[in-house]
């Protein structure tokens, strides 16, 4: 039957069409059902279109501070639609790569909206914006189905988005022009960089958290040094705070931000992004009539990406936290090698590395130094400064730290945290080792190349054990 498959994938985001390719190298039949785009929202609106926005910013403020490397450059500036059109056409570039990656690996691409009908079978309404001679609307087979339909912004009472003045990522990404003024609420990592972003661009940014913390999943040492380098930079921060209500002006936003001791002020700003959270899109696909468990907005899975449905599985932030496309991405992998027989691993999420891409930037993978104690490990902790490092002082970089985190009766590492110039590209080293279950000894005799950034993360690990040189 031309319509029958091994395994359909609803959604083309980084999970899905991941576990579309690699079902397809496993000797699969396979479609996914894509709506809007290939690649999905962290392609096209999340990590990878920031990521060029950042970019801009970052080579902005260094042509701002050029003369600190011995470099003049008069007249700096940059024009917001260009900035832009750069970040849509990288995301445009790599959406096109997908799809190249698709049809290579012999993926039919359905283009439409796809909702289940019973266990293995779905119907697909087709899409506007379907490609000329594309597979689109009809009934379709598959033994089994995978939801990779990600998530969207989560909105808030009272401050729902409004795409003028109260924005998401979506209309953060691309501004007609830059506001003088930003109010961020949230401080996780989709509102950390925009604060990053908009303010290297020269907007006067305030952060708002509710919780005590900024960067709360973060371990609290790394995020207080964070902090500390936003407001050196003038980014205004508010924690154990809320916005207890909002008044929208003809060209501007006017919040009252209400602290936990009861004080209030009023904020008055050009625009507001929302960024508290995502929430699974779980809604209109057939789920509830075939009695899917669903739990705070995301679909139960177990290990294998298993719901308590046989034949239909879940992935990605979908399917719950972390909500990272590295995760969808090996959660795909799994899932489909599991339905495929091959017996694959389970994902330990404590060895799931995160990333926030601001200035300066963080990385982490494993226990908090709070959550190690609070495990009741005995912990040993490493700590080492950028300023103790000779690429970093050479880069202009001297400010942030490497954490190290083992048990004292192991040797084993529990976590690593970074903050500072280009950890997101140093985390991995820690990744590896934890996942070849590596101890103190194998990576304090392990030879890191000198100069390097990475010096750091050994000198951290001989830290921990009275062994620094550096420092």
């Amino acid at each position: 039957m031309a319509n029958a498959y091994d395994i359909i994938v609803i959604g083309a985001g980084p999970g899905g069409y991941v576990a579309a390719i690699r079902a397809a190298q496993l000797g699969l039949k396979v479609a996914v059902v894509e709506k809007n785009h290939l690649g999905g929202i962290c392609l096209n609106w999340g990590c990878i279109p920031t990521k060029a926005l950042l970019r801009s910013a970052e080579i902005y403020h260094y042509l701002e501070n050029a003369d600190a490397y011995g470099v003049s450059a008069k007249g700096v500036s940059f024009d917001p639609a260009a900035v832009v059109k750069r970040s849509r056409g990288v995301a445009s570039q790599l959406a096109t790569g997908v799809g190249f990656l698709l049809k290579k690996n012999k993926v039919d691409v359905i283009w439409g909206e796809a909702t289940v009908t019973a266990p293995g079978k779905l119907t697909v309404k087709a899409a506007d914006n379907a490609p000329k001679g594309a597979l689109g609307g009809g009934d379709y087979q598959a033994k089994n189905i995978i939801v990779a339909t990600g998530a969207r912004p989560r909105p808030l009472p009272g401050m729902e988005p409004d795409k003028k003045l109260i924005w998401t990522y979506f209309e953060a990404m691309v501004p007609e022009k830059m506001p003088k003024s930003l109010l961020v609420v949230g401080s996780g990592a989709i509102g950390i960089e925009f604060a990053s972003f908009y303010h290297t661009m020269g907007v006067d940014v305030t952060v708002v958290e509710i919780l005590p913390q900024i960067l709360p999943v973060e371990d609290e040492e790394i995020a207080a040094h964070a902090r500390k380098r936003f407001e050196k930079q003038g980014i205004k921060i508010l924690t154990d705070a809320k916005v207890a209500s909002l008044k929208k002006g003809k060209d501007s936003i006017t919040a009252t931000i209400e602290t936990k001791d009861g004080k209030k002020q009023e904020i008055t700003a050009d625009r507001m992004i929302s960024a508290a959270g995502v929430v699974g899109n779980i809604e209109n696909l057939g789920l509830e009539k075939l009695g899917v468990k669903t739990d705070r907005g995301c679909i139960v899975i177990d290990a294998m990406g298993k719901t308590n449905v046989p034949g239909i599985y879940a992935i990605g932030d979908v399917a719950g936290p972390p909500m990272l496309a590295h995760k969808a991405e090996h959660e795909g992998v799994i899932c489909v090698e599991g339905i495929a027989g091959k017996h694959p691993h389970a994902m330990d999420k404590l060895k799931i590395p995160g990333c926030t891409y601001c200035n300066p930037q963080i990385a982490s993978v494993g226990l908090t130094e709070k959550k190690a104690k609070e495990a009741g490990y005995d912990i040993k902790v490493g700590r080492f400064p950028f300023i103790g490092n000779g690429k970093a002082i050479a880069l202009g970089e001297p400010e942030g730290m490497v954490k190290t985190i083992f048990d004292k009766k192991t040797g084993q590492l529990l976590g690593a945290h970074m903050v500072g110039a280009e950890v997101t590209e140093l985390i991995q080293g820690f990744v590896i080792a934890m996942n070849l279950e590596t101890t103190e000894e194998d990576l304090i005799n392990s030879v890191f190349p000198h100069p390097t950034l990475s010096e750091m993360m050994h000198e951290s690990v001989m830290a921990a054990y009275g062994r620094v040189i550096h420092a």
